[in-house]
């Protein structure tokens, strides 16, 4: 696969604790000059971001990150909130205790409240999957496709592990029709970038992949 289709595909992320305000900037140069998907960002630096870009890139935030645990209307707030800055997209953590808990309708609720707090926007939901069974993941494969949203999304990048060629392909046999999926995490090469996308997913969250093309720019 050609590296700039590839690239199309990317969420560039950056979600280091340490952001500044510069290193944001630079990954939204990398973004645009790249012509990634999105750059994926703190909550904190959608409005300067957005402004920063314009309409040249797709800017992302996560919300309820990396936990998940935070009360749907703070969710639900927390969406409003970056729509209203400049998000173009969102990325929210599900409440992975309460898929222990079997409380797979309370979940739903939680995913449609903050998809309509998105106002149209993309809703991205992340489960976690190093943390859940298989038949845990079959399930929410199930929920993110009844509560209305645009991916399901493998990793916070936080946990344990990233995604995996056996999570993607479980999603891609189980999730509805209508919901894309993103690999997060665990895409440390080209060749993992393609294979993912060669088995369904649509979206990859990961900064490596820029930073490979640009490795292979200044060797020529």
């Amino acid at each position: 696969m050609d590296v700039n289709e590839i690239l199309k595909h990317v969420d560039h992320t950056l979600l280091s604790v340490t952001a500044t305000r510069s290193d944001i900037r630079k990954i939204c140069d990398e973004g645009m000059r790249y012509h990634t998907a999105s750059v994926c960002i703190p909550a904190s630096y959608v409005k300067d971001a957005k402004s920063y870009v314009g309409d040249k890139l797709r800017i992302c935030t996560v919300i309820g990150f990396p936990n998940g645990y935070d009360t749907s209307a703070a969710k639900a707030f927390m969406a409003t909130d970056a729509v209203e800055n400049g998000a173009d997209e969102v990325d929210m953590v599900i409440n992975q205790g309460w898929v222990k808990d079997e409380k797979y309708a309370d979940i739903e609720a939680e995913i449609a409240m903050v998809k309509e707090a998105c106002k149209g926007r993309i809703l991205k939901v992340i489960i976690e999957t190093c943390n859940l069974t298989e038949e845990e993941k079959i399930r929410m494969c199930s929920v993110v496709t009844s509560a209305g949203a645009d991916y399901i999304k493998t990793s916070t990048g936080f946990g344990k592990a990233g995604a995996t060629f056996d999570d993607v392909k479980l999603f891609k046999k189980y999730v509805g029709k209508n919901v894309k999926i993103k690999a997060a995490g665990g895409i440390h090469s080209l060749e993992d970038a393609e294979t993912f996308l060669a088995l369904g997913a649509d979206r990859l969250g990961t900064s490596r992949i820029v930073k490979i093309v640009e490795e292979m720019e200044a060797a020529k």
